[in-house]
């Protein structure tokens, strides 16, 4: 047996125990009625480079954007990663230290943690889009300015124009607040849909959350459960 075709076992082993265990964290013992085939009625691949081609041309625009005072507390600019014609969009807070040095979006223990959250829905990062409100990392813990939330939001808004997807998941209480121009907390939007830019949104916690309070990973795991059934129905035409 050759030694790529052993990697490629033990990853993919490795990903199928993070799935188990974060299903065992919820006391769920099998997923399988519940997931949909999320890549049905996914756009032809072929697509791709025009959709990545928009959001190239959105972060060109952006350049070593200066626009707010955020970014004299940066160290990178944390634009987005992930499927450019995703049919998934999850939308975060605001870079964290990590995600400020590494320029990408939910790294850390955070990251993992939604890495596994994704894998119980039968997907991986690659096929869905991560990115957040704020694209700079804000100073301390202090709460970012309407000024700065709306300065970054316009590119948000063409980011998620361009990657059309069916659903959204907005990820903490400052990223739900601030796209749904609400002051109402997270634990009463979460399992709600609601809409952005016409789009589904489903509000929840967020992985960090998570980290300090285990608890609320089974209401996470009801949210999930709801986007793949819209997800499934728009899969299915219906």
């Amino acid at each position: 047996m050759s030694e790529q075709l052993i990697n490629e076992i033990r990853e993919t082993l490795a990903l199928a125990r993070s799935q188990f265990e974060y299903l065992s964290d919820l006391g769920i013992e099998s997923q399988a009625a519940a997931l949909p085939d999320v890549n049905k009625g996914q756009q032809s691949l072929e697509t791709n480079a025009d959709f990545e081609r928009s959001l190239d041309i959105i972060r060109a625009e952006l350049g070593d954007c200066q626009r707010c005072g955020l970014a004299a507390s940066r160290t990178k600019m944390v634009y987005g990663v992930g499927n450019p014609n995703a049919r998934l969009v999850l939308i975060g807070e605001a870079p964290d230290r990590e995600e400020d040095l590494k320029g990408e979006p939910f790294v850390g223990e955070a990251g993992l943690l939604l890495d596994r959250i994704l894998l119980a829905m039968g997907m991986q990062r690659e096929e869905v889009y991560l990115c957040n409100v704020l694209k700079c990392h804000p100073p301390n813990i202090s709460e970012p300015l309407p000024e700065e939330v709306t300065t970054c939001e316009a590119f948000l808004i063409r980011q998620v124009a361009a990657i059309r997807p069916q659903v959204i998941i907005g990820l903490g209480g400052f990223a739900v607040q601030s796209l749904l121009k609400t002051k109402e907390p997270i634990s009463r939007l979460r399992g709600e849909w609601q809409q952005y830019q016409g789009i589904p949104l489903m509000p929840t916690y967020h992985p960090a959350y998570l980290l300090s309070n285990p608890e609320g990973k089974r209401d996470v795991w009801e949210d999930m459960k709801e986007v793949l059934r819209l997800l499934n129905a728009e899969g299915d035409g219906s």
